[in-house]
């Protein structure tokens, strides 16, 4: 069974902590800190009123990561599936408390313990330096989470963006396939959506694409559209500093509205939140979402992502970013907080927000009211 701990067991997590650990201790002091304030859990594994090992975890307000801070099974329970069964009670536990992912450190030696996260899904992302009072490094550890959960999903197949700039491209190609399960995805299709959809230029290198670009191209495709904006600035102008440039993103910004317009595309000038991107989904449609990769990668850069889903605590999403140090697990049907998401879908310092939804051919005019 497993059970959270209370201030009564700090007699026997300290035995299971001494047993098992000749350095880097938690102390009662510190036992008696886990137990009573709020941001950490504490469980243990009992049976036959037998406590066999325990497993504590950490959290932070406002973030869905968890941290795995320390698990340590009682020597005479070792190979009977004890840190097994307490490392999955803190991933659902992890999940109640809407988190998507857990991280841990690990020592470099402690083959076992490397085995046991390694063989459950955990990859490794990173180290510490002389991390333990010994000297030892430590591995870092991350896991997604996501796989537990269960949501209602549309059946977008996912592509990966082969450029680094083609983010854009590759979602409008998963929404136009999960609407047209026969189309070809392949990098002449992709190279071709972003010729269409290009702003020329960005902070450097290849331009990104314009919602207007990639709402026009599926309209071409006769794929219904339509497009979220919060007001009337021209998007990414404001990353590039040499004026000619800016003058090119402008112009080509004031042809991609005119299109728009001649095509009847329906713009919305105005910020698109939860109910918006519920209300499009619920309504049949596919919303391509401009981030801030930020949160995800840790550098500010902005990112198409296609929406797959929602239920009452996320958002799902296909990441097609190409990127060599991610799972799959952090790409496809990747689960994020509502809260958490709707603080992703800005970008740049004037936070720019940007959405366009697709419709199913059948489905005509706006699903959505200004």
């Amino acid at each position: 069974m497993i059970r959270a701990a209370s201030l009564d067991d700090i007699a026997t997590l300290l035995g299971i902590e001494n047993s098992s650990f000749r350095g880097d201790r938690i102390s009662r002091r510190s036992f008696r800190h886990l137990l009573t304030q709020g941001h950490a859990l504490s469980l243990l594994d009992e049976q036959d009123d037998q406590l066999r090992g325990y497993v504590i975890l950490l959290f932070r307000k406002n973030n869905s990561l968890a941290r795995l801070y320390s698990i340590a099974t009682h020597p005479d329970y070792l190979n009977q599936g004890v840190a097994a069964g307490l490392l999955m009670a803190a991933e659902q536990a992890a999940l109640r408390h809407h988190c998507t992912a857990m991280r841990l450190e690990v020592r470099k030696d402690n083959q076992a313990s490397l085995h046991l996260f390694q063989s459950r899904g955990y990859r490794l992302f990173g180290e510490y330096p002389a991390y333990y009072e010994d000297g030892m490094d430590a591995f870092r550890l991350e896991k997604s989470l996501t796989h537990y959960l269960r949501a209602e999903l549309v059946r977008a197949p996912y592509y990966r963006q082969t450029l680094g700039f083609t983010c854009g491209p590759a979602c409008l190609m998963m929404a136009m396939k999960a609407f047209h399960p026969t189309l070809r995805l392949d990098r002449t299709l992709e190279l071709q959506l972003w010729r269409e959809a290009t702003t020329i230029f960005m902070t450097s290198g290849h331009g990104g694409c314009s919602p207007y670009g990639l709402a026009l191209a599926a309209s071409k495709r006769a794929f219904p559209c339509e497009i979220f904006v919060n007001g009337n600035g021209v998007l990414f102008q404001e990353s590039v500093r040499n004026p000619e440039k800016r003058q090119v993103i402008a112009l080509v910004h004031e042809d991609f509205v005119k299109q728009a317009a001649q095509f009847h595309i329906p713009v919305h000038r105005k910020l698109a939140g939860t109910t918006d991107l519920v209300r499009c989904f619920s309504a049949g449609g596919i919303p391509l979402v401009l981030i801030s990769t930020y949160r995800l990668t840790r550098e500010r850069a902005p990112h198409w992502v296609i929406m797959t889903g929602c239920d009452e605590r996320f958002f799902y999403i296909h990441d097609p970013d190409n990127t060599e140090n991610r799972s799959g697990d952090e790409r496809i049907n990747m689960a994020i907080l509502k809260k958490d998401f709707e603080r992703m879908a800005r970008y740049g310092r004037n936070a720019a927000k940007a959405m366009v939804i697709l419709y199913p051919p059948q489905v005509t005019g706006s699903m959505t009211k200004n």
